[in-house]
Parts: C-alpha cells; sequence; structure tokens
C-alpha cells in the first residue's frame, strides 16, 4: 500500500520534480523520526532512508541528515544537536510526542530553520511553517461509518487509542462524532494502546475482563489489531465480531483480502508521507518556490473489493 499511495502523491506532485535544479541553494535537511518502535514507525524510517539518498542524487550539494530517537527527550536532543552542530537551515520532523516536542521545535524554528512537520502535529502551528500528513480526522470518520454499518448501528464498541497526540485526539474525536448519529451503539471505554502491540494486549486484557459483552473494537492501528486479537484469542471470547485496525499494515490487508471473519476492511495511512513531506520541502528550498502551508493525504477505506490495490507483500509494513 505504502508504495501504491506514494505514487499516486507523487503523480500529484510530479511537476513539481520534473524541472530542473537550481544549484545555488544547497540546503542542510535535518530528518528527524521517531526510532522503529512497531511497523508503521518501522515504514516511516524506511521511506526517510530511501527519499534521503533520492533527493542528495536529485539535488547534487543538498545534504540530508536522518535521525532517530527513542524517545521524546532524545528527539528534542537531537534536534538541538542537528541545529547547533550539524548546521541544518531545514527541519523535516516527525514528532515522537506533540507536547513535549513544541518548545523544542519553535526554538530551532526561531533560529532560522525552515521547519515541516509531518504527521503528528505539534500543540502551537506557530512553531512550523509547513505541516504534511494524512487525513486524521478522515481516518476516524471513515472507520466510525464503516462499523456503523457492519453493526448494523447498534452493539457495544470499545477503542483502542495511540500515543497521545494532536492526530489521535482528531482520529478519536471524529470517530465519536459518528458514532453520536447511532445512539443503538455504546462506546464503553477508550483507553491509550500507543500503537504498540503489547500495550494493546495488556489494554483488551482489561477490556475484556470489565466487558461481558463487546460487539466490536475500533484498534484505531494495525500493530494495536495484532494485541487485540491475541487477547480475544486467550480469553477465548467469541462476542466481539469485529476488528477494525487501520494504516494498512500488508498483514492486515492480507486479512482482508481473504475474507477474514474479524477483519473485513481497513483504513489507510501510509508511512510513505514522510517522503513526500521530505521531496516537497527539499524542492522548496532548492527552487524557492512556497510550499503549501498544509498538504492532506486523504484517507481511504480498504474492503475485500479493492484490498489488492494496497496489498504490497515485499513492502517493510
Amino acid at each position: 500500500m505504502q508504495r501504491r499511495l506514494f505514487a499516486l502523491t507523487a503523480l500529484a506532485i510530479g511537476t513539481l520534480f520534473t524541472a530542473p535544479a537550481f544549484a545555488q541553494n544547497k540546503p542542510v535537511i535535518g530528518v528527524s523520526v521517531p526510532a522503529a518502535t512497531h511497523g508503521w514507525t518501522g515504514g516511516v524510517v524506511y521511506w526517510a532512508n530511501r527519499t534521503k539518498d533520492e533527493v542528495e542524487k536529485q539535488y547534487p550539494g543538498v545534504k540530508v541528515i536522518v535521525k532517530t530517537a527513542a524517545s521524546p527527550s532524545e528527539q528534542a536532543n537531537q534536534i538541538q544537536d542537528l541545529q547547533a552542530v550539524n548546521k541544518i537551515d531545514t527541519l523535516v520532523i516527525l514528532p515522537f510526542e506533540s507536547a513535549p516536542l513544541t518548545r523544542p521545535v519553535a526554538q530551532v524554528k526561531s533560529k532560522g530553520v525552515f521547519v515541516t512537520v509531518v504527521d503528528r502535529g505539534l500543540t502551537d502551528p506557530n512553531a512550523q511553517n509547513a505541516y504534511v500528513a494524512g487525513d486524521n480526522p478522515g481516518f476516524g470518520k471513515v472507520a466510525g461509518e464503516y462499523m456503523a454499518k457492519a453493526m448494523g448501528g447498534k452493539g457495544n464498541v470499545v477503542i483502542l487509542r495511540g500515543i497521545p497526540t494532536v492526530i489521535d485526539n482528531q482520529r478519536v474525536d471524529a470517530f465519536n462524532e459518528v458514532m453520536k448519529a447511532h445512539p443503538g451503539i455504546k462506546v464503553l471505554d477508550a483507553k491509550h494502546g500507543n500503537w504498540n502491540r503489547d500495550d494493546a494486549f495488556k489494554v483488551m486484557q482489561d477490556f475484556l475482563t470489565r466487558f461481558k459483552q463487546i460487539d466490536a473494537v475500533w484498534a484505531s492501528d494495525d500493530d494495536m489489531a495484532v494485541g487485540v486479537q491475541r487477547a480475544i484469542e486467550q480469553a477465548k471470547r467469541t462476542d466481539v465480531k469485529l476488528v477494525v485496525g487501520g494504516a494498512g499494515a500488508k498483514d492486515y490487508i492480507k486479512k482482508v483480502m481473504d475474507g477474514d471473519k474479524l477483519v473485513t476492511a481497513n483504513v489507510t495511512y501510509s508511512p510513505s508521507m514522510i517522503a513526500d513531506a521530505l521531496k516537497l520541502t527539499a524542492e522548496s528550498r532548492v527552487t524557492g518556490k512556497p510550499m503549501p502551508a498544509t498538504t492532506i493525504i486523504p484517507s481511504v477505506l480498504v474492503t475485500k473489493e479493492n484490498a489488492a490495490k494496497y496489498y504490497f507483500p515485499d513492502s517493510p509494513y
């Protein structure tokens, strides 16, 4: 799916990269992303490194430095070093978390560094020059509408949230807004599974212990869906009829393709957006062409009918 979405996005912006590069501007671009703590961020790291090579080849003299961080504090320190030691004049950052990174990014921007924020928005938009992300409200809305229809407008649902971030709030708010239109569906609880399989497993164990009837689970991420399904299987619960994850991990797209009884749909949210962000930023910095303040990549519902379009078995995620 990642390659498919990247290709589609590239078509939309392809004209930006067919024009010859202007050699007079040779930015030093720092790329700061979370370490591969789960499948989706593993895809982000893959695309960041792959696109570094592409950008440096396309624009001779441009330098791209990719850094990965295992915590918000490590990422904050890294971006300070990128500015002070590596002398970057451009930063493309996918924040580990929103709140802890807002001030450090703002400080770097105040020193003249052009900042593109990707995916996990900061709590203060003034700390950035540009923003590139998937459609997070759409991600929650598409999942909510599908689940409401699949549940026939009634039943009990539990929610697993991601890491506390602006995008998680956007997703959950949009999902809950859909559910308000379906009074027959009761949201029993929502807890943070941190986009992590083990954390999601523990959260789902708690849900299964406390609630005797759960009809559906919005895992809101394919890694969390793995933990959710493991907990359901261990508890030998048969009441859960639907698990919807998200982000298009190849294993879950395959489940949809194969007609899995619990996993009948997915919602796209590709880690290749870091590639889009880096290419857009590099083109703008080299040529001087203004970069859009906001670039949003749509979320698409994946069902058995269209799953083959989003299945790439050789992709890293």
